[in-house]
């Protein structure tokens, strides 16, 4: 899967947004950048939404991402959200999202807008080759005001949503652990601005902690930076182990899949090592330091070294292949040398994946040619060197 172009004609900060992602660029990494308040955030989380959740069962975090996208007459025709090109490997499939009143939704599709028919509903919209996705409100009594549908071309309406089944699947999102906010609805934003602690129906104490908490395990493809779990990191050692068993068994030769692994791991930390313990109950850190090995516990590693490791098992844990991965603020802990090895790091680690990342880094950018970077105002400011 390839995102080639995106269009958003108005949306919460975005105005007039067209993009496109060049599918013959080699890498097929894209960053996005500009300085703060430009937007990045909001058209790569606006992308995921869309691709990501529109054929699945957390419709909720769409409903909460478009609580600020209004139709502004109950008699217009419908109002561009956003148009979505994406190259399946054979062909381009135009993904074309319009929010709709509901009022006129249900007079313009339905005999009775006051009866609602989900059977007679889908198939007057088919017959415009529209399917819906969601209705959802962007009012304070919170009853549904508006619908989001999508308008498919260049593609069967019998295969539309095979098409989108499988592309969900191929969307991902990393991000810092504070953007899980903004897929939260209304109630729990409001947490985050109040000291006061409420409970739920079993007594648990309900805060804006325990809701990012709660909210960051329902969304599915959505990696926070923060996250490093030791029981995976083992999980992979313990994998390349019996791939190794099982070559023997097969070919009469030992493979090389746990030496591969233990190799590439340590080429991510500059002057550190990482080995597995014999029983694989754990995982042990050491540096050689005046001809003597210290060993650490991984909190002890960096917040950069954390995070590059972090990536790693991500993409290669969860076998993130032939996707689009959304990426923000990738830079953020990383030296200004790590900030552009990043660049190589995706290149190497799943080069058969779709990078887009939103950044301030004006030197990731140099690790790609001028035609890679996309830019949304204001632009990224050359840094300037001491």
């Amino acid at each position: 899967m390839h995102l080639q172009r995106i269009q958003v004609p108005d949306f919460r900060v975005l105005k007039d947004v067209d993009i496109t992602f060049e599918k013959d660029f080699s890498p097929r990494i894209f960053p996005l950048g500009s300085q703060n308040g430009g937007g990045k955030s909001t058209l790569i989380q606006l992308i995921f939404a869309l691709l990501h959740f529109s054929l699945n069962e957390r419709l909720s975090f769409i409903k909460n991402i478009l609580r600020s996208f209004k139709v502004k007459n109950n008699n217009e025709e419908g109002k561009i959200l956003a148009i979505i090109d994406i190259w399946d490997g054979e062909k381009t499939v135009r993904l074309e999202f319009l929010g709709f009143s509901f009022f006129y939704a249900r007079k313009k599709y339905l005999r009775d807008p006051n009866l609602f028919s989900h059977q007679e509903f889908s198939e007057n919209l088919l017959k415009e080759n529209m399917i819906s996705i969601t209705s959802y409100s962007n009012d304070q009594a919170d009853t549904a005001s508006e619908y989001l549908f999508c308008r498919p071309t260049n593609i069967d309406m019998n295969e539309i949503y095979n098409f989108l089944g499988k592309l969900s699947q191929k969307v991902f999102l990393a991000a810092p652990l504070n953007q899980v906010f903004l897929f939260l609805n209304q109630e729990s934003k409001k947490l985050l601005f109040t000291k006061k602690i409420e409970k739920d129906d079993v007594n648990q104490l309900i805060n804006y902690y325990s809701v990012l908490k709660d909210a960051k395990s329902d969304l599915k493809g959505f990696f926070t930076y923060d996250f490093f779990a030791m029981d995976i990191f083992i999980e992979m050692f313990q994998n390349a182990r019996d791939k190794d068993f099982k070559e023997v068994v097969e070919i009469g030769k030992y493979g090389d899949n746990y030496q591969s692994l233990f190799n590439e791991l340590n080429s991510l930390l500059t002057n550190k090592k990482i080995t597995v313990t014999p029983d694989f109950s754990g995982v042990v850190f050491s540096e050689e330091r005046d001809g003597k090995t210290i060993e650490f516990e991984p909190e002890d590693l960096s917040h950069g070294e954390l995070k590059r490791l972090s990536i790693y098992m991500w993409l290669k844990h969860r076998k993130i292949e032939d996707s689009i991965v959304l990426m923000d603020e990738i830079e953020n802990g990383f030296h200004l040398d790590w900030q552009y090895r990043m660049i190589s790091d995706l290149k190497e680690w799943t080069p058969n994946n779709q990078y887009i990342l939103a950044t301030h880094s004006y030197d990731l950018c140099q690790a790609l040619t001028p035609k890679h970077v996309k830019e949304l105002e204001p632009k990224l400011l050359k840094s300037v060197s001491n």
